[in-house]
């Protein structure tokens, strides 16, 4: 039976360029919610305890932290790879989508963008503080010097440095371009001077002439093409982590797929886990409606199907390929010290996003945020599983150990969200959360529209 919210229109009717300018631009020049200033004060704790958590582990060491030997990653290495997981979504929603004239992708393409940048933030501080030395960490990068001291370019991990500092750099540059013609109209509706003159300087003299628009085009049209193989690439790289290792569980050729998609599924939960209570609290029903949340859990639940065959196809391949080691590292993820751990991820990520096949829970916005907040669970105990199942058992009996996190583990941790909620808090606040120049474009009769 075909679903009508696949053909509604991706903007509620009665709606003119004039409204939807007003609309999103209040959310900026109207005064502060009151629920604001308490959701970012919450944030602003959780940042507390990421600062004093940071300043605990620069004056006494890694020691802190529950890694030991064989278990030398830990919380970091997790960390990093959920947050850069969840910067995912952003480039796919603005680059690839936009490629494919997705014109949906214009109410949540801007907020998507913020999300990665912030994302990608909080990733960048687990592999600095895992080295151990943080003020040496300008080592990994091949700096002119005269001891010829030059990194191992062997090495994934410098890989990751590369991957990620290129993917922040694009990911940058692709936000800010898209957002220039919307600072040009803040700047034109503000009232004070002071808010005139910021963004008439970030606006960098946009007055929208045809020269104006041809370059914003073609800048924003080269961006996304340069965006859109980094989707691929990032995390096939942080997967190289992994995967080039000899451990059972890791040495495997499926991860770099395996791995992205799963960024991908983290992403699109997220999105969705900040969208959906944002757009009631914004009233924002008209720009990011059903349609945008029944695609964005399509997406998710394309993207768990390809993770779901991720797990099955590393059962299948230990046990085919007769590698006693392989054998025992799945029965170990099983019924071993971590079972629980190995369960929770296959009912948050492989179970729970099945519910969206349900047509009544794919066009509830309360149902389809629960199940992102499983997907948000899933992939963070996923990483957990990858890491911490592997390093605990290795070939060595005489070797083994167990691994939990500390609290300084789990205050660095939940530091970071705070941290990721107080940069979204401040972006929603300061600068038009929705795209306001695209939205006007895909209205009825602009451009040719029919809808």
């Amino acid at each position: 039976m075909s679903d009508p919210l696949g053909k509604a229109p991706i903007v509620a009717p009665g709606h003119t360029a004039g409204s939807v300018t007003d609309k999103i631009s209040s959310i900026v020049f109207e005064r502060t919610p009151r629920w604001w200033w308490a959701a970012f004060g919450a944030s602003f704790l959780l940042v507390m305890m990421l600062l004093h958590s940071l300043t605990k582990l620069l004056f006494t060491g890694v020691g802190i932290w529950g890694i030991n030997i064989p278990v030398g990653w830990g919380f970091a290495i997790i960390n990093l790879v959920w947050w850069i997981g969840i910067g995912h979504a952003g480039t796919l929603i603005s680059a690839i989508l936009l490629l494919l004239r997705q014109e949906w992708r214009t109410s949540i393409n801007r907020f998507a963008e913020a999300m990665t940048l912030f994302a990608v933030a909080c990733a960048g501080i687990f592999p600095l503080i895992h080295v151990g030395r943080p003020w040496l960490a300008y080592w990994l990068l091949p700096y002119p010097n005269t001891m010829e001291l030059w990194p191992q370019f062997r090495s994934p991990l410098i890989w990751d440095v590369f991957a990620i500092s290129t993917y922040a750099t694009v990911s940058a540059l692709f936000w800010y371009v898209g957002l220039i013609p919307d600072l040009a109209t803040l700047r034109d509706r503000s009232v004070q001077r002071w808010k005139k003159m910021l963004f008439g300087a970030f606006a960098m003299g946009w007055r929208g002439s045809a020269v104006h628009w041809h370059n914003y085009e073609v800048a924003y049209l080269m961006l996304a093409a340069l965006a859109t193989p980094l989707v691929v690439s990032v995390h096939s790289v942080i997967s190289f982590d992994f995967a080039v290792g000899q451990l059972p569980g890791w040495h495997a050729t499926i991860f770099p797929p395996y791995f992205v998609a799963g960024a991908i599924f983290a992403g699109f939960a997220m999105v969705l886990t900040l969208s959906i209570p944002l757009r009631r609290l914004f009233r924002l029903e008209d720009f990011i409606t059903l349609r945008h949340i029944q695609n964005m859990a399509k997406v998710m639940l394309a993207t768990g199907l390809i993770v779901a065959y991720g797990y099955m196809t590393e059962i299948f391949m230990a046990f085919y390929s007769g590698n006693q080691f392989e054998e025992f590292m799945i029965l170990n993820r099983i019924a071993g010290p971590y079972r629980l751990y190995w369960w929770a991820l296959i009912l948050t990520n492989v179970l729970a996003p099945q519910a969206i096949w349900l047509r009544k829970v794919r066009t509830s916005p309360a149902l389809i945020f629960l199940v992102a907040m499983f997907v948000n669970v899933g992939m963070w105990l996923e990483r957990y599983v990858i890491v911490v199942t592997s390093l605990s058992r290795d070939f060595l009996p005489s070797s083994w150990g167990t691994y939990s996190g500390t609290y300084w583990d789990w205050s660095l941790f939940i530091g970071t969200i705070g941290l990721f909620l107080a940069l979204i808090f401040l972006f929603i606040r300061f600068l038009p959360m929705i795209s306001i120049f695209e939205m006007r474009t895909i209205l009825p009769g602009a451009k040719g529209n029919p809808e």
